[in-house]
């Protein structure tokens, strides 16, 4: 599939994630300071050593001449100072007992090796391949090794280092052995050039092929000759031993070079204060000292979409995780023969669209969600049961029962239509009349259109459904003209703004801010407004909802993240069946962050955030005095109740149309039970139906010790059990659950019905 491939490709070329931090950027020999900085702080210094001194070779010589560019790198330099990294280096030496270099008992390779300069880069390279034991010669004109360190350090500090590393490998130094004509060293299989500043060159030059790799097979160039300071001349020795064992294998002078700097953007304003560390004998680091310096390391990485998105931080998947696992779920191949591997991971997905606005790089994970989610509904793979009430639940919003389309009695197409989308009504009926009451006295030819978006079936992975959905929102738009639609829902807006952007629209609080309404000053204390991600990319939206707080005389206390980066309630997606725990979680975390009472503006926060005992208003409830911050959320029951009265009443009130109310079985079900039904997304009308059934079939058992009938129905794609006693003109119903199994005798019996 297409779109797997096309992720990868981001990711190869986009993700930040492993570009390395400044410090190491900065570094000649590319060393990984945030693992040399987990290890100090852990007081592992020999740990600490030994990865230096893998890194760089000679460790002394590096900890005594490092002009440590890393400090000057650090992200810390900008908020409260760089590490000293220099010192935790010194202290690193210090407080390290085990210091020799590892000795590798490996049979020699059979390939040698000329060196021609006895200077530190030449000694680098001869080092890093003798530990890969290929037999070296180092020739060095004059009688002495080190080359310009003589002018650089203390010879007691450089000597002493060399002998240190070079204890456990064997090579042979020809020394006051000057090579003037590359063909003394033709008989060697290799040959690197660090002759130093102003040395001999050969008339050789770097060719640009390779890392290091000169115009004349087999022989590389480096070090002070081609302009490199101490520093970058030892690590000029250790990379060119690597393209000479690129050589030595493959016969290619073409050898990948070294990376260059880093692709990392981070903003240092994101840490927190922590002031340097100051040794206090005004010398060097104490262990506990070093400790609580290195702890000051903010270990940069591009880690923006882990720190902002849920679902990675969660589960603490990277993108490329996250790519991998969707991949052998989508292609399981021999790794996962039923593809179920990432099905859930790949429903968590609240399609916020945070990652996205995090990334520096705009990367876009969630869309990358929603088309592996497609693809597993396409090949029959995604449990149907993880979306199977919200679909139902929008065949309900766009039914007969809860739809309706139309214009007050005024002659010609209205300009404008009133959309506030399935779950405004849902929650509260009131939203939608006193919201239409207050927009016809703005605009006396303002529409009413009753209906879902369509997000279900898109966040479901339903396309063709979704497709067929947005075609006949389109049509129905069509016919009334094409009247600009005012939202009360961010995230219809949403849908309509991505696949429907021929549709112009806006929003009820921006219409409201701007046509002014006569708000109550309502006591409701210091407030937080809390942003829907819905609303990420509607900034317009974000300032009308704070101009009709600020004229309600609300004081507003601001929560972590608004705007741009605003969060998911945790409803997006419709996760709650797939990742039950997960959504809580989240929604636990987004109202834990204020003690304050929330204003919503999506209904669907709203209800999610009082579905945990959070105060919390919606702004309608504020704007015409509705409900205070403690109103308990109805029942999935209540909810499609309420649909089927706002369309009566609203008939009844604008068009004077009355309209029978449905005859429903008289069922007596008590509260705790009707709020564990809800949270099992199961309906009171499924238990009566399947009560009806039973009662019609005879189809139930009697439990001999509570005397109850037991039944059960599949309804469409599940199946229902009630658990009941006939009561007087009625019914009661003790419990109720669902599943997903479905059982063949009542199948068989409900087709010969």
């Amino acid at each position: 599939m297409s779109f797997l491939n096309d992720f990868e490709q981001i990711l190869s070329v986009e993700c930040r994630q492993n570009e390395p931090p400044f410090c190491t950027a900065e570094c000649p020999f590319r060393l990984d300071v945030k693992d040399l900085m987990k290890k100090i702080q852990k007081g592992r210094f020999n740990a600490a050593f030994r990865t230096f001194q893998n890194t760089v070779g000679f460790p002394g010589i590096v900890a005594a001449a490092c002009p440590h560019p890393c400090e000057g790198a650090c992200l810390r330099a900008q908020k409260d100072g760089s590490l000293h990294l220099h010192q935790l280096e010194q202290a690193m030496l210090c407080y390290a007992t085990r210091k020799k270099p590892n000795a590798y008992n490996m049979p020699s390779k059979g390939k040698r090796i000329a060196v021609i300069g006895g200077g530190i880069s030449g000694l680098a390279c001869t080092l890093s391949l003798c530990h890969k034991k290929y037999e070296v010669t180092v020739f060095e004109k004059s009688g002495r090794i080190g080359g310009h360190l003589w002018d650089v350090l203390d010879s007691e500090i450089f000597l002493a280092d060399i002998k240190e590393q070079f204890q456990f490998e064997n090579y042979t130094l020809e020394s006051e052995r000057e090579i003037q004509s590359l063909e003394e060293v033709s008989d060697f299989d290799a040959v690197y050039v660090a002759t130093g500043k102003g040395g001999e060159d050969f008339g050789l030059g770097l060719s640009g092929s390779g890392a290091y790799a000169s115009n004349q097979k087999g022989v590389f160039l480096g070090g002070s000759l081609i302009g490199a300071d101490t520093m970058q001349a030892i690590a000029d020795g250790l990379e060119a031993s690597h393209a000479i064992e690129w050589y030595i294998k493959t016969g290619g002078m073409n050898s990948p070079e070294a990376p260059k700097g880093t692709g990392l953007r981070l903003d240092s304003s994101r840490l927190s204060e922590m002031p340097e560390v100051i040794p206090a004998d005004g010398e060097g680091y104490t262990e506990e000292e070093a400790a609580k310096e290195a702890a000051r390391c903010a270990l940069c990485s591009c880690d923006a979409c882990m720190r902002e998105c849920d679902l990675m931080r969660l589960f603490e998947k990277t993108p490329r995780r996250i790519y991998e696992e969707v991949y052998i779920t989508i292609h399981p191949g021999t790794l996962s023969r039923d593809g179920t591997w990432a099905t859930r991971l790949i429903s968590t997905c609240n399609q916020c669209g945070l990652c996205k606005a995090a990334c520096p790089q705009k990367i876009d994970i969630g869309k990358f969600f929603q088309q592996s989610h497609q693809a597993m509904v396409k090949k029959g793979a995604m449990p149907w049961a993880f979306h199977d009430y919200f679909l139902r639940d929008m065949e309900f919003s766009n039914g007969e029962a809860s739809l309706l389309k139309r214009a007050p009695g005024w002659e010609g197409n209205p300009s404008y239509v009133f959309f506030p989308g399935c779950q405004m009504g849902a929650s509260d009926p009131a939203y939608v009349k006193e919201s239409y009451r207050y927009l016809l006295s703005k605009k006396p030819d303002m529409a009413l259109w009753l209906r879902c978006c369509g997000a279900p079936a898109d966040w479901g992975g339903q396309e063709e459904r979704h497709q067929a959905e947005i075609a006949e929102i389109k049509r129905q738009w069509e016919t009334m003209g094409k009247p600009e639609v005012i939202f009360g829902c961010p995230t219809c807006r949403q849908m309509f703004s991505q696949y429907l952007p021929e549709i112009p629209g806006s929003f009820l609080y921006e219409r409201m801010a701007e046509w002014g309404i006569d708000a109550p000053r309502p006591a409701a204390g210091t407030c937080s407004v809390f942003d829907p991600c819905a609303s990420r990319d509607f900034p317009k939206l974000q300032e009308s909802v704070r101009k009709l707080t600020e004229q309600m005389e609300i004081p507003l206390e601001p929560l972590s993240h608004e705007g741009e980066l605003a969060q998911c309630c945790s409803y997006g997606g419709n996760t709650s069946v797939a990742a039950s725990l997960y959504s809580r979680e989240v929604a636990r975390d987004r109202l834990s962050e204020k003690e304050n009472p929330y204003i919503a503006y999506c209904v669907n926060c709203r209800d999610t955030f009082a579905s945990q005992r959070k105060p919390v208003y919606h702004l309608l409830d504020l704007l015409f005095g509705l409900n205070d911050a403690g109103r308990v959320p109805p029942t999935l029951t209540k909810r499609w109740e309420n649909r089927r009265a706002l369309k009566r009443e609203l008939l009844q009130e604008y068009w004077q149309e009355e309209t029978e109310k449905r005859e429903e079985m008289n069922l007596v079900i008590g509260e705790e039970l009707k709020r564990k039904l809800s949270k099992d997304m199961i309906l009171e009308g499924d238990m009566a139906e399947v009560i009806s059934w039973c009662e019609e079939t005879g189809r139930k058992m009697k439990d001999p010790e509570t005397g109850h009938f037991v039944g059960h129905k599949k309804i469409q794609n599940m199946t229902f059990w009630a658990e009941y006693l006939p009561v007087e003109d009625g019914y009661e119903l003790f419990g109720g659950y669902a599943h997903r199994m479905c059982l063949e005798d009542d199948v068989k019996c409900q087709n010969e019905k």
